[in-house]
C-alpha cells in the first residue's frame, strides 16, 4: 500500500455529510457540528434531500449537487439506500468514504453480500472506504471530526503524538474518554468497524509513517491477513514507532492435536503474541497498562537497557518496589562499592546497595537527593532511575524535591535514562515538561518502565543476517497428502540441511541384522514405521540399546508382535534401524500452518513431555537467525542451555541454524505441508551440534 492513499480520508480538505442532521444529537448531525465547534477550517457539506440548511449552513439535494471538490464523504444515511448513495458518491469524485450506515456483515450472510458489492464498487472506483458500520475517526492535528461517537459531546483531548486504532467502536470511545482525562494527547482516534474496506493493519501502517504520531495504541478482535498485520507491525518497528496493543480472544486451534504436539500448542492466542514478539509490538492485558505504556513512551522515550536504580525515601517503598521489578522483569544491578560508601559517608544510616534508601534524612537537607542520584547516575550502572517520594511528593517539601530532580535531569541530559519520580498529580506537568514520568503507585511505575524496556529490546533490528545463504529458502517442492513416515520425512528434511539421524528400513528380521551390521556395530534404535502409528513407544514400537546381531533380531519380531496386538489394522512399512544418540538437552521443532499466519514455527523443551510443560516459543516464517535466537533465551528453561550443576553448555548456533533451515523448509512446501514435528531434537555439547531422532511430518 502506498503510503499517501490514506491522506484524503484522514487529512480531508472537504467533507460531505450524507443524511445531514440539524439535530447535534442524531448521527448525521454530530460530526457537523462537531467539526464547526472545534474550528475545522475546511468546507462542509450537508446533504439532505428534505433541508435546505443544516446548521447554519447550505444544505444539498444530492452530493452530486456540490460544485467543489470532496475530499471525504460522511454516509450517514440508513444502510437501505447504500447503493444508491455509493452511486452518488462515484459520480462526484469523492477521495475517501467513512460509513456509519449499519445493517451488514454484522447481521449475517445477506448483509455481507451487501457489503462486498457497495465496497467493491468504491474500491473500483479509487476510493477508500472505512466501515460500514463503525464510529469513524478523529484527526486531532487538523481538527477533524468524522464520528458519531457520543464521547465528544463532553469535551475532546488535546492533540498530541499518540494514534489510536480500534476494531471495538465502543472499546475505542472508552480509550478516547480516559485519554481526555488523563490529559493525554492524541493524533488520530480511528474505530475500523466491519473493515469492508480498511482494516486495522492498513490504519497502524499508515500512522508509522504519519509525521504528527509517535505511538500507536491498538484494540484487536481478529485478524483476517496475518501477513498484512505483520507488514504493518514491521513498518513501526522501522519507522521506531512502539506499537501497544490489547488483542482479546484465546481461541485454542487444537483439531490436530493427538497428531502433533506443535498443532496442539499453536493457539491463536500464542501466534498473536509470536508475532508482536517478532515484530517489535508490546502486547498490553489491561486498560490501565495499555494507557500507562504509552503515556511512560510519550514523555520519556525509550531507555537503553533494564537496568535499573531505585532512589527511596521509604525502605519498606524500596522493598515492594523490588519485588515488583523482580516480576516485571528489571534489573536492580547494585551499586559498586565506591559509591555506597560515599551515600553512607552522606547518610550513615542509609541503606545504600539499590534500592538506595536516604531514609527520611533529607527532610533536613533536601539536597542529598540530588547527590545520591547523580552519584547513582554516574556509576554507570544505570540506564533508568526510579525516585520514590513518598508522602513528600505531595506537601509543602514537593517543590524542593521537584527542584532536586529537574536539576539532576538537566545535568544528566545527555544520559540515556527516564527518570521516572513517584508523586501526586499536584508536580506532574512540572517535571513532565523536563521528561520525567510521574505515578502515584509505584508498582504501576515499575511496570511501565520495564514494558519500555521491553519495547526498546523488541524494537532493535531483527534483519541480521549471519548467512545469507541459510536463511535463503530451498526450491519450492509440493509434498503429498499424507502422513510420512520417519525415514520419509527424514530424507526430506536432510534436503534442507536438518541432520537426521542415519535411519535404515529393514522389512525382515534378517535385513534388520544387515542393517545393524552395516551400522558398524554401534548401539541401535529400533522403530516400526507406518503412516498410521503416530506415537510409536506408546504400543511397544521402539526398542532401545540393541548391541548385538541377536537383540536386533528380536527386537524386529516383538516390536511386530506389539504393534499387530494393539493396532492390527496399522499398515506396516517395515522397521528402521539407527544408531543411538546422546545429546544434552531434548527439544522440538515444529511447524503448523495457521489460517491467518501461514507457517508458524514452534521451539520447546521437554521432547515427549513438551505439553505437559508447555515451554515454548513461536515465529511465524520466515525465521531469521537472530530472531531464532531469540526465541531460544525466550524460554523458561533457556538457562539449561548454559549448562548448569557442571554440566556443559550446550550447541544454541546448530540449534538456531536448524530452527531457520526448518522456516525455510515450511517455506518451500507452502500450503502443502499442514504441520511437522522434529521430536525429539538432541541438542549437543557446543560445537558438537545438534540431530533429529524423530519426526513426524503431515502434508495436504
Amino acid at each position: 500500500m502506498t503510503m499517501n492513499t490514506l491522506d484524503a480520508l484522514f487529512k480531508p480538505e472537504s467533507i460531505a455529510v450524507i443524511g445531514a442532521s440539524s439535530s447535534p444529537a442524531k448521527i448525521g448531525g454530530l460530526p457537523i457540528a462537531s467539526l464547526k465547534e472545534h474550528g475545522y477550517e475546511g468546507q462542509i457539506y450537508p446533504v439532505n434531500s428534505k433541508s435546505e440548511e443544516i446548521q447554519g449552513l447550505k444544505a444539498y439535494k444530492s452530493i452530486r449537487d456540490i460544485k467543489g471538490s470532496i475530499d471525504l464523504a460522511i454516509i450517514a444515511a440508513p444502510g437501505k439506500y447504500i447503493l444508491e448513495v455509493v452511486d452518488d458518491v462515484i459520480a462526484a469524485k469523492v477521495k475517501g468514504v467513512v460509513v456509519f450506515s449499519s445493517g451488514f456483515s454484522e447481521i449475517g450472510e445477506e448483509g455481507a453480500r451487501v457489503q462486498e458489492k457497495f465496497v467493491a464498487r468504491l474500491e473500483e472506483a479509487g476510493i477508500k472506504v472505512l466501515g460500514p458500520n463503525c464510529l469513524g475517526f478523529m484527526n486531532l492535528q487538523n481538527k477533524v471530526f468524522s464520528t458519531f461517537t457520543p464521547v465528544i459531546r463532553q469535551g475532546i483531548t488535546k492533540p498530541g503524538r499518540i494514534g489510536v486504532v480500534s476494531q471495538s467502536g465502543a472499546y475505542g470511545a472508552y480509550v478516547f474518554a480516559l485519554a481526555r482525562e488523563r490529559d493525554m494527547g492524541l493524533s488520530y482516534w480511528v474505530a475500523t468497524g466491519n473493515e469492508g474496506g480498511v482494516d486495522f493493519s492498513e490504519c497502524v501502517e499508515w500512522l508509522a509513517n504519519d509525521p504528527d504520531t509517535d505511538v500507536i495504541l491498538g484494540y484487536m478482535e481478529g485478524c483476517k491477513d496475518g501477513r498484512k498485520l505483520e507488514r504493518a507491525l514491521e513498518a513501526a518497528r522501522k519507522a521506531g514507532k512502539p506499537v501497544i496493543v490489547t488483542k482479546v480472544g484465546k481461541t485454542e486451534l487444537g483439531a490436530q492435536a493427538v497428531a502433533s504436539h506443535t498443532a496442539a500448542l499453536a493457539g491463536e492466542d500464542a501466534i498473536f503474541d509470536a508475532v508482536f514478539r517478532k515484530h517489535g509490538a508490546y502486547r498490553a492485558h489491561s486498560i490501565e497498562e495499555f494507557f500507562d505504556v504509552a503515556y511512560a513512551f510519550s514523555v520519556a522515550g525509550l531507555p537503553q537497557s533494564n537496568r535499573t536504580g531505585i532512589f527511596t525515601v521509604s525502605g519498606g517503598a524500596g522493598v515492594l518496589m523490588a519485588d515488583a521489578a523482580d516480576e516485571y522483569g528489571l534489573a536492580l544491578p547494585e551499586l559498586p562499592k565506591p559509591e555506597q560508601e560515599k551515600i553512607l559517608e552522606l547518610v550513615p544510616f542509609s541503606a545504600p546497595r539499590n534500592p538506595v534508601d536516604i531514609t527520611g534524612q533529607i527532610t533536613n537537607d533536601l539536597a542529598l537527593m540530588s547527590k545520591t542520584m547523580k552519584l547513582m547516575l554516574d556509576s554507570g550502572q544505570y540506564d533508568s532511575l526510579i525516585c520514590f517520594l513518598a508522602a513528600g511528593g505531595m506537601g509543602p517539601l514537593a517543590k524542593g524535591m521537584v527542584d532536586q530532580i529537574i536539576e539532576v535531569k538537566q545535568e544528566f541530559k545527555n544520559y540515556p535514562l527516564t527518570v521516572v519520580t513517584v508523586c501526586s498529580a499536584e508536580t506532574r506537568s512540572i517535571l513532565e515538561q523536563h521528561g520525567c514520568l510521574v505515578f502515584e503507585d509505584p508498582t504501576r511505575a515499575i511496570r511501565a518502565l520495564a514494558a519500555l524496556a521491553q519495547l526498546a529490546n523488541l524494537s532493535g533490528d531483527c534483519s541480521t543476517s549471519i548467512d545469507s545463504e541459510l536463511e535463503s529458502p530451498m526450491d519450492v517442492f509440493k509434498l503429498e497428502s499424507k502422513i510420512y513416515t520417519e525415514p520419509e520425512a527424514f530424507s526430506l528434511l536432510a534436503r534442507a540441511g536438518v541432520p537426521t539421524s542415519k535411519a535404515i528400513l529393514a522389512k525382515s528380521a534378517d535385513e534388520a541384522v544387515k542393517a545393524f551390521n552395516s551400522l558398524e556395530g554401534v548401539t541401535c534404535v529400533a522403530k516400526v514405521v507406518s503412516p498410521d502409528i503416530l506415537h510409536k513407544s506408546d504400543i511397544g514400537g521402539v526398542k532401545l540399546n540393541l548391541a548385538n546381531q541377536e537383540e536386533v533380531r528380536q527386537a524386529f519380531n516383538e516390536i511386530l508382535s506389539s504393534v499387530s496386538s494393539n493396532q492390527p489394522d496399522a499398515d506396516i512399512h517395515g522397521v528402521m534401524l539407527a544408531p543411538m544418540e546422546s545429546g544434552e538437552l531434548e527439544c522440538i521443532i515444529g511447524v503448523n500452518r495457521d489460517l491467518v499466519f501461514g507457517p508458524v514455527v514452534m521451539l520447546g523443551v521437554g521432547g515427549i513431555f513438551v505439553e505437559v510443560l508447555k515451554d515454548v516459543s513461536f515465529r511465524t516464517a520466515p525465521v531469521t537467525f537472530v530472531d531464532a535466537k531469540k526465541m531460544i533465551f525466550e524460554l523458561r528453561a533457556a538457562a539449561l542451555f548454559d549448562g548448569v550443576r557442571g554440566r556443559p553448555t550446550v550447541d544454541v548456533d546448530a540449534l538456531a541454524k536448524t530452527i531457520v533451515r526448518v522456516s525455510n523448509f515450511s517455506i518451500s512446501a507452502g500450503e502443502t505441508l499442514d504441520s511437522l514435528d522434529i521430536n525429539p531434537l538432541l541438542v549437543k555439547e557446543k560445537g558438537k551440534g545438534v540431530v533429529a531422532i524423530d519426526a513426524l511430518m503431515i502434508g495436504r
